[in-house]
């Protein structure tokens, strides 16, 4: 597979496209391995408890499979999350960004499979682990 964007490409695609979540999201690293985003982890991303929601975890995950698959199918706007699969292990530590390390299981014409790891900054074991599917439209 090869690859049809750099990091830096791929953030301002994605300011292109989905400006509602401009500032929330960093690319570290897109290679033929795999992608390497973060959760800029501030207070909205928090529930009670202090520690990063769920919700902001799954946010992560969603975006990360998003990038892995169109770092590889190019600009396609329109491919959707057709099935995410997350489960939460541990929780993550608070006051650091959570890290999501995605690779593509399956790259097909219309489906895209995505395992996705979530890591609190700094630590060795995943907080969560999610399976993303999602669907490519076809080529116009």
């Amino acid at each position: 597979m090869e690859l049809k964007f750099t990091a830096e490409e791929m953030a301002d695609y994605l300011e292109e496209v989905f400006p509602q979540v401009h500032g929330m999201f960093g690319i570290d690293k897109i290679a033929e391995d795999g992608i390497t985003m973060r959760l800029f982890n501030d207070d909205r991303h928090l529930r009670p408890g202090g520690t990063v929601s769920g919700p902001a975890m799954f946010s992560l995950a969603d975006v990360a499979a998003y990038v892995a698959t169109m770092a590889f199918v190019g600009r396609e706007a329109l491919a959707v999350t057709t099935h995410c699969s997350i489960d939460f292990m541990r929780k993550p530590a608070a006051g650091v960004d959570l890290l999501a390390h995605a690779r593509i299981l399956k790259l097909g014409r219309a489906l895209s499979v995505t395992d996705v790891l979530l890591y609190s900054e700094g630590m060795d074991d995943p907080v969560a682990h999610a399976s993303l599917t999602y669907s490519i439209p076809p080529a116009r």
